[in-house]
């Protein structure tokens, strides 16, 4: 994995959560309802955090291997997009209940990007 790729992705998941949560703050809180808009919260705030780890990671490019860039990246889009899904399709009457189970998911690959990364400190 490249500086390049790594700071390119933080950066992209960023310019996104700061869209979404846009998006959430204006144009969803006017139809979700406010246990909605909060998951749908959750997940543009996970994004967001995940995303400046792997600014910092990326400009301290010694610090992260491969498997620690894989864990985050794949951690955000399977936990905050399947979050964005139940969310807006739970507006839209035909929730996707195939995305729950997946959230957890993504949720462990964040957790175990973490523990790479405590675990490649030593």
């Amino acid at each position: 994995m490249t500086q390049q790729i790594i700071i390119a992705t933080g950066a992209l998941f960023g310019m996104l959560s700061v869209i979404f949560g846009a998006f959430g703050a204006h144009a969803l809180k006017k139809i979700l309802s406010k246990d909605q808009l909060h998951s749908f919260e959750v997940g543009v705030k996970y994004q967001m955090y995940h995303a400046i780890v792997l600014l910092v990671l990326g400009f301290n490019f010694e610090k992260i291997t491969s498997i620690i860039y894989w864990c985050f990246t794949l951690g955000i889009i399977i936990f905050s997009f399947s979050i964005y899904g139940l969310v807006l399709s739970d507006f839209k009457g035909k929730k996707m209940r195939f995305l729950g189970p997946i959230t957890p998911i993504g949720g462990l690959l964040l957790i175990i990007g973490w523990l790479l990364l405590i675990i490649n400190t030593f």
